[in-house]
């Protein structure tokens, strides 16, 4: 089959990632694989993969970018792709508006994805206008039903995110070196049982609760907690307030922040405990099942898809969402009384693709006769 996915850029985020993923795959078994996009660094390893890209600005906000919908229209005449896979909604606009104005029998099927939990209007609706719509997480799903109820609900196919094994191996642990240079980097860390927070430097992310549940810590004198994640330059202020209200907790020798990281594999690996504190439900929640692929226990509000991680695969993780007294009493129980993280793991990168080409499948295929007689 031939298959273009389409979304604003290809620099750094989950959906980038997940379209990188997915183009390899579909080159690696011989469809033909198309990425448009508005450019990006990650473009020179998205076409050593075996896939090809189209640069348009199709991420620009502006009523200006109305002026693409011809120019996609013809690019869709002349690649004549069998999927049309949209990821973000001002791509997922643009496209709709050539595509919609194509021959019924001969244009591409149309596929969406719905990344996030988005704000309910007609703008966000779009990515709920695909022939199929796949949903990140059963908490997607169920949103969508809620806020659009115009969608149909057989359209809906739930296909989680996942993570690589290899790469994410239950019990994986680095190397002595990079133990030792992190350590030497960050010495307040060496010889603790270490908390992580991973995430970057907004208040969704609940570092306050972070706060406050270390306070209540005491009595693990041999914790400290880590930060880790970046503050974007418009953040700074936020950032100020949290590492104000460290210094003024007497934690500043009991928390670190790292900053942003490109080895959270291994910061997630020699951890004792991963947290996941979002204000918000997130819509899957990539780290937290990157730590526990990896065995590495977790502790999260009981919300969104971070919830329903745990639900399979470490329960005793559950914290009722947005409770920081019920946070400490769960942290303090997994630290006293360590539980093991399920081994099998059915949040992989695998099932991840192959339910998305079987989505691809699905409206390219026939149906069975017994289908079509009902």
């Amino acid at each position: 089959m031939k298959v273009l996915q389409v979304l604003p850029e290809l620099n750094s985020g989950g959906v980038e990632r997940g379209t990188l993923e997915l183009a390899d795959h579909l080159a690696a078994r011989g469809h033909d694989s198309l990425v448009l996009s508005g450019g990006g660094r990650l473009v020179p390893r998205l076409e050593s993969g075996g896939s090809r890209h189209i640069e348009l600005p199709v991420g620009r906000k502006s009523l200006r970018s109305l002026t693409l919908v011809p120019k996609i229209r013809k690019l869709l005449e002349d690649e004549q792709p069998d999927i049309l896979h949209l990821r973000s909604r001002v791509p997922a606009w643009l496209s709709w508006l050539a595509w919609r104005k194509l021959d019924p029998g001969s244009r591409p099927r149309l596929v969406t994805t719905v990344h996030g939990f988005y704000s309910v209007n007609r703008w966000s609706e779009i990515m709920t206008r695909g022939e199929r719509v796949i949903c990140v997480s059963q908490s997607i799903r169920d949103y969508v039903l809620r806020h659009y109820p115009r969608t149909p609900e057989h359209l809906l196919r739930v296909v989680p995110r996942g993570v690589d094994p290899a790469h994410y191996r239950h019990g994986f642990q680095p190397s002595d070196d990079w133990r030792e240079s992190f350590h030497a980097e960050f010495p307040g860390t060496r010889g603790k049982r270490l908390i992580t927070l991973p995430g970057r430097i907004t208040r969704l992310k609940g570092h306050g609760d972070l706060i406050d549940i270390m306070g209540q810590l005491g009595e693990h004198a041999d914790l400290h907690a880590l930060v880790v994640g970046g503050a974007h330059p418009r953040k700074t202020s936020y950032f100020d307030e949290i590492r104000a209200r460290v210094e003024a907790g007497g934690l500043a020798d009991r928390i670190t922040f790292t900053g942003n990281r490109d080895d959270l594999r291994e910061i997630l690996s020699i951890s004792t405990l991963v947290l996941s504190l979002t204000r918000q439900p997130e819509s899957f929640g990539r780290t937290t099942l990157e730590a526990l692929a990896m065995g590495v226990p977790v502790a999260g509000y009981d919300h969104g898809g971070v919830g329903e991680q745990l639900d399979v695969l470490f329960p005793q993780g559950r914290i009722p969402a947005l409770d920081t007294a019920a946070a400490v009493t769960t942290v303090g129980t997994l630290l006293r009384q360590p539980f093991r993280v399920q081994r099998e793991n059915p949040f992989t990168l695998q099932r991840m693709l192959e339910g998305t080409v079987d989505v691809y499948r699905e409206l390219l295929e026939p149906a069975p006769p017994e289908s079509t007689s009902r």
